[in-house]
């Protein structure tokens, strides 16, 4: 007895056993050394980004009263009078925009539901791809299939379409971004715990219920995300609306009359005769720094709200 006590003293006297570090190891340093440098340089860019609009800007708004800038109502800087009111960008940005996402946002979650819920293995394998492959044509060729085709094709059917006109750029952007909302909206519910099916079809739901009403809402956040992103391509889309949708400052929520967007202007005025450092010139740092913020504010809401609804399993 005394023995056996003795024993057991002895044992917990013991100290525990420590696992020794029998070297540097190199690799998971370097590894950890590049990711830091890829944070770094994403942070650097960031700020290089924001630096380089803000300076051309700041000169800007000393010349241009900033309440003229984001109320005026006449956008003609490189006319005379000239006119700095950058309504007109806004609201053809927001009729683009808003085209764009009739189109991508139903189609999307529409093609997330069915890959998740409804296709089986191998078609899920092989449509996932094939619609992800829309991502990769370039956007040049979106906006001349909306030019050439689908403006004429909409005007065949009777609706009075411009040339140059929001409806199609918009409709064809929004086709443009289906595979990023569906492909995002689906790895969300992709990632919801079979065993919330499992019970739902143990009480007697259907297929379209268990989609709709449990796998849905358990993976909103995710898809909220995919949305936002796709809202945020379609504000900062250029080539398309360039090609498709005119180049008409005016306020118009008409969709068959050319307009001109945010980055239309940015990109039609920097490949221009503008003179460095004039008003004029200084006028595309300011629209594009009036982009970065309301792409700034999207983002910051949609973290606020994937934040809200965020499924956590275990």
């Amino acid at each position: 007895m005394a023995q056996a006590t003795t024993e057991g003293t002895f044992a917990a006297a013991q100290p525990a056993p420590r696992l020794l570090r029998r070297g540097t190891r190199w690799g998971e340093m370097l590894v950890k050394g590049v990711m830091a440098a890829a944070a770094l340089i994403s942070v650097a860019t960031t700020i290089g980004i924001v630096v380089a609009l803000l300076t051309p800007a700041i000169d800007f708004f000393r010349e241009i009263s900033i309440i003229d800038f984001l109320t005026g109502t006449r956008w003609a800087p490189l006319f005379e009078p000239a006119g700095f009111g950058v309504l007109p960008l806004l609201t053809g940005t927001f009729v683009v925009t808003m085209w764009a996402m009739v189109i991508a946002l139903p189609f999307g979650l529409g093609s997330a539901i069915y890959l998740s819920e409804y296709a089986r293995p191998r078609v899920r394998k092989v449509l996932k791809p094939a619609l992800e492959v829309l991502e990769g044509i370039p956007t040049v060729v979106y906006g001349f299939f909306a030019l050439l085709f689908f403006t004429p094709l909409l005007q065949g059917i009777g609706v009075p379409l411009q040339v140059f006109n929001p409806l199609s750029a918009g409709i064809v952007m929004g086709i443009m971004i289906i595979p990023t909302v569906a492909s995002v909206s689906e790895d969300a519910m992709h990632a919801v715990p079979q065993d919330l099916r499992a019970g739902a079809y143990g009480l007697g739901a259907s297929r379209l219920q268990v989609a709709t009403r449990i796998v849905v809402p358990a993976a909103i956040s995710g898809i909220i995300a995919g949305f936002v992103l796709g809202i945020s391509r379609a504000i900062g889309e250029t080539v398309i609306v360039l090609i498709a949708a005119g180049n008409l400052a005016r306020i118009t929520f008409d969709p068959t009359k050319a307009i001109q967007t945010m980055t239309a202007f940015i990109a039609s005025t920097g490949q221009g005769d503008v003179p460095t450092g004039s008003i004029e010139y200084k006028t595309i740092f300011s629209v594009g720094l009036t982009l970065f913020v309301i792409t700034l504010a999207i983002n910051i809401i949609s973290i606020r709200l994937v934040r809200k609804y965020r499924e956590v399993y275990e």
